[in-house]
């Protein structure tokens, strides 16, 4: 219930913030929209339609920002549809403001200053480029024009360095006032704003910039899923950029051609019903000087005119030995042939020679002549009769179809890149929302789990079902079976570990037990291997406490000694009851025979130690067992090691072991009084015991005292 009261009440807070983003975004549109028209108004060269750009991509995100470019291009090419075509520039300036204002460089008015010269770049250079490529390598038509044609006019620059001259110089001082002006914007919001107008879609309780980061530092992959869905992205939108674009160019240029056929196949047909049949013998003789024949040439000129991509209109005769020239006329680059001329026929007509001299129809010449690689249509001129007296023709360079199509592609690919780099945007957003960010904040949650104790598993899993991911796909149901899957091993394993430790006990009892069977049948002992397993850990803890042998002394290894102390006289099994049982001195041959309950207890735990696989708590027990009466000095038994060649929990048991057998009363002695035993204690280190281990336990004689008086009364 209360998850679904936090759920309803963060709704309307998530909506709220949701109405202000998209309320910031429709005024930086308004802001891209507004001044332009306003430094128009003015009458300054500027285009200032990138304010709204900026600061949406600076305050919302890379997807803010570009969708932003993308509807300025759209709503000024109502006026200009020309504006279409620069979506790409929009875009990058878009993407670069985000990185930009990520990076921290509109955090202060001297660091945004720096961003200029990179959107001057774009706007000047780049755009400079695509706008030579659109005008057919000539000069634009927008607000640098004017300065530009001044440049070309000095004849020192030649049309692209003349529009990319004026291009950047314009774009610098643009993009300067653009960035002072987005800068404002940005400072109108306030600090603890800005946060909110970054555009997210968590699917999920949202993670951390720092959880963020290190997730993406931590890759143990060569190329992350990210990547991978990037890139899969990107060459399926490159490859049907690719063919489309392929297509495109094959289709328009096929349409090219048959537009420019069509405007070359017209222009002859008009030219050809201007030339009177009756007359083509006539109009050689008259020449340019007579006013009928110059009245025609000005309506020959007219149909060119009428058609720019005309480049050539003339009429001829085709003769046996040559081409005789009725009108051909003049244009800036070439002088048109005097009427009457007799020239020779071009060689890429030759093959259709015959066919010119008979008066029949041909099909358009796409051909390289004397001009240039022309299309050109020869259109006969017919009397009355059907008679073909001569041809009007009409030439269009191939150049310019070409141009034409370098134009097209120009716009096609623009127009692409602006969309691709929206598209790219769109789905690396989705991605991370829908896919990354869920995916890592369960792998952060997996790496951060913790089996160490009780209160870190719930911590762990309570930090899994705290997610909250609701992607609504495969996703979600990945998570819920997840957490529903930790959630039973955690159940699983705390019946594991309280099985363990409901084993753990019963095996301690069992070793108690089999201790007390061994202690029973030596009336000496009462209860020896309690006391002594007491002291055992007594003297490890003040051990740990000091520093003292450190590196051995870990919990894992502590716990082991500890419970395999009440094993060090089990080797006693195997001697008799009459040597355990003496009350007085035993002789040398019984006390040899005593000594062998050390190898004995060696023997007994190596067999229990073949029968199970963890030897290391067995381990332990068969180095107490064995060596717990060896000597610091060396004198000791079964095999006379001497210093640390002494395993550590046998020098620890030595001195509890002797310290027991001092303050307990046995068949043949009384009770060695307290203060007595730790004298004996502290003679010993450096000889019988090890001193460190000795010396702690003396000073730790307060706590010693309350061990032993725990167990049994002494004298005082």
């Amino acid at each position: 219930m209360d998850n679904c009261k936090e759920t309803r009440a963060a709704e309307p807070k998530t909506n709220r913030y949701l109405r202000c983003q998209l309320l910031f975004f429709a005024v930086c549109v308004a802001l891209n929209f507004v001044f332009p028209r306003a430094a128009g108004a003015l009458g300054l060269p500027l285009y200032l339609d990138n304010v709204g750009t900026i600061s949406a991509a600076v305050l919302g995100g890379y997807l803010p920002g570009i969708i932003v470019g993308y509807l300025n291009n759209i709503i000024n090419m109502q006026g200009n549809p020309g504006n279409a075509y620069y979506v790409v520039l929009s875009t990058m300036i878009a993407a670069c403001a985000t990185w930009l204002g990520r990076k921290g460089f509109f955090k202060n008015f001297g660091k945004a200053l720096l961003t200029i010269p990179l959107f001057a770049f774009i706007g000047g250079v780049l755009g400079s480029i695509l706008t030579y490529l659109l005008y057919g390598f000539g000069m634009g038509e927008g607000i640098s024009a004017p300065f530009a044609k001044a440049l070309l006019e000095s004849g020192k620059l030649s049309v692209f360095w003349a529009q990319m001259a004026s291009d950047v110089v314009i774009d610098l001082i643009d993009k300067a006032i653009t960035v002072v002006l987005a800068y404002l914007v940005i400072r109108l919001i306030p600090a603890d704003r800005r946060s909110l107008l970054w555009l997210t879609g968590w699917r999920q309780a949202p993670l951390s910039p720092d959880a963020l980061l290190d997730a993406r530092k931590d890759v143990t992959r060569s190329f992350s899923l990210r990547g991978k869905i990037i890139t899969i992205i990107s060459v399926i939108m490159i490859c049907v950029a690719v063919v489309t674009t392929f297509i495109s160019y094959l289709l328009f240029q096929s349409f090219a051609i048959k537009q420019y056929t069509y405007s070359c196949s017209s222009a002859a047909r008009l030219a050809a019903d201007l030339i009177d049949p009756e007359r083509v013998g006539d109009y050689p003789k008259m020449g340019d000087a007579d006013p009928e024949y110059r009245a025609l040439e000005e309506k020959l000129e007219q149909i060119r005119k009428g058609n720019a991509d005309i480049e050539y209109i003339y009429v001829y005769r085709f003769l046996e030995d040559g081409v005789e020239v009725i009108f051909d006329l003049d244009t800036p680059e070439v002088r048109g042939e005097d009427p009457g001329d007799i020239i020779e026929l071009e060689y890429y007509l030759e093959p259709y020679k015959e066919q010119l001299l008979k008066g029949e129809e041909i099909e358009p010449i796409l051909d390289n002549t004397m001009y240039g690689r022309l299309l050109t249509v020869f259109v006969p001129v017919r009397d009355s009769s059907g008679n073909c007296l001569c041809y009007a023709a009409a030439d269009i360079k191939v150049e310019d179809i070409q141009m034409s199509t370098l134009n097209y592609m120009t716009k096609v690919f623009s127009l692409f890149i602006g969309f691709y780099i929206f598209i790219l945007t769109l789905c690396i957003w989705l991605v991370d929302y829908h896919l990354i960010f869920p995916i890592t904040a369960m792998t952060i949650s997996a790496r951060k789990f913790a089996y160490d104790s009780e209160e870190a598993l719930e911590i762990s899993v309570d930090r899994l079902q705290h997610l909250d991911i609701s992607t609504g796909d495969e996703i979600e149901n990945l998570y819920e079976s997840l957490s529903k899957t930790i959630a039973e091993t955690v159940g699983y394993l705390e019946d594991v570990e309280a099985k363990g430790e409901e084993i753990a006990h019963m095996q301690n009892g069992l070793i108690y037990v089999l201790a007390d069977m061994v202690e029973s049948r030596d009336k000496n002992t009462g209860d020896h291997v309690r006391k002594t397993a007491a002291y055992v850990r007594l003297i490890m803890k003040k051990m740990k406490e000091k520093g003292v042998y450190a590196d051995a002394l870990t919990d894992a290894y502590m716990e082991d000694v500890a419970n395999s102390a009440p094993l060090h006289d089990v080797g006693k099994i195997m001697v008799s009851d009459i040597i355990l049982n003496k009350p007085g001195r035993l002789t040398d041959e019984e006390f040899a025979l005593m000594k062998g309950h050390t190898t004995a207890g060696r023997r007994v735990i190596e067999s229990a130690m073949s029968l199970v696989s963890d030897s290391g708590y067995l381990q332990e027990a068969k180095n107490l067992a064995t060596y717990h009466h060896e000597r610091w000095d060396g004198k000791g038994y079964p095999s006379g090691k001497a210093g640390e060649d002494i395993p550590l929990s046998a020098r620890i048991m030595a001195v509890a072991d002797v310290f027991d057998a001092l303050v307990s009363k046995r068949s043949y002695k009384e009770p060695f009084p307290f203060e007595k035993a730790m004298s004996i204690i502290e003679e010993g280190a450096g000889t019988q015991f090890d001193p460190q281990i000795a010396m702690l336990f003396v000073e730790a004689a307060d706590e010693v005292r309350e061990v032993t008086r725990a167990h049994e009364s002494i004298p005082a």
